[in-house]
């Protein structure tokens, strides 16, 4: 694969990001609703214009779906934190279909970890359950990396949370969307293609997605939903054009982060290490 392709790859063609479902059509029908709940990723997800439920929605939009959203993502949610806003935020609401994202801020408890994870198993199985209950059709989204480093302690807590998603997802047949796995995988690809690079490649701070986490999460889902490629494309330009706001107040379209993180990669630094090294060169002259 050419370096020069590897961003036109990652927008417009999709391929090599998951299998293609081969779907005959997409899941999602008009004016069902689609129900969000997780922790900070899927706060920024919905709030942020370049985050993955904008992104998702884009593309759904331009395929003529107009789905209804519920989001309920909060900064720092366990669990158990979902589940007591389960109730007033999702299912009150009655929605088609719900996503559920969470693990990290589990994960990163203290105390007895053994005690930790078997609540965490217990509560995630609660909520999964009175979701279908309810007629959800219920996704179960893996938490994403701890830090970008999988050999990293952080990311060794967060193997047994995962495994029990992917358990309880075929024990209940629910959806398995394999964001952990995708991050790793797409993790593996840049720095195949640029070696060198440090620093936090799809996220912020180890945890939180900057705009190519963003869209990797939103095409995981997209494909998911059943959209092919080509479905996909169709909200490529809106997707250029969103604005980003990062560190140091630099606005910036996708477009042009995703040129940025070219540059840095290929330096061998992430996106802020290299707005900072242009910083301090600009002001050595």
């Amino acid at each position: 694969m050419n370096k020069n392709m590897f961003f036109t790859i990652l927008l417009f063609v999709a391929v090599w990001l998951l299998p293609s479902s081969g779907a005959a059509e997409i899941q999602i029908k008009q004016k069902e609703n689609i129900a969000f709940l997780g922790d900070s990723i899927t706060y920024q997800g919905n709030n942020l214009n370049i985050g993955y439920i904008n992104l998702l929605y884009s593309a759904l939009n331009a395929n003529g779906i107009k789905a209804g959203r519920i989001a309920s993502g909060i900064n720092g949610s366990r669990v158990a934190d979902m589940q007591r806003r389960f109730e007033r935020d999702i299912l009150r609401r009655k929605p088609q279909y719900l996503l559920l994202n969470c693990g990290i801020y589990d994960s990163l408890q203290g105390g007895n970890r053994k005690a930790v994870l078997e609540q965490y198993k217990k509560t995630v199985r609660q909520i999964v359950e009175k979701a279908q209950q309810a007629g959800m059709k219920v996704y179960i989204l893996t938490a994403t990396m701890i830090t970008e480093n999988p050999r990293n302690a952080y990311n060794k807590r967060l193997i047994p949370y995962n495994d029990f998603l992917r358990q309880l997802a075929k024990e209940k047949k629910c959806v398995l969307v394999d964001l952990n796995q995708d991050m790793q995988t797409r993790l593996n690809e840049i720095r195949k293609l640029y070696p060198k690079a440090r620093g936090n490649l799809l996220t912020t701070d180890g945890i939180n997605m900057n705009p190519m986490g963003h869209m990797m999460v939103a095409l995981s889902l997209l494909k998911t939903f059943g959209l092919t490629d080509d479905q996909i494309a169709k909200a490529s330009d809106d997707w250029m054009r969103r604005r980003y706001t990062f560190y140091p107040a630099v606005t910036v379209s996708i477009k042009e982060y995703l040129k940025l993180s070219e540059k840095a990669f290929a330096a061998g630094m992430d996106v802020a290490a290299y707005m900072n090294k242009l910083l301090r060169d600009d002001l050595r002259k």
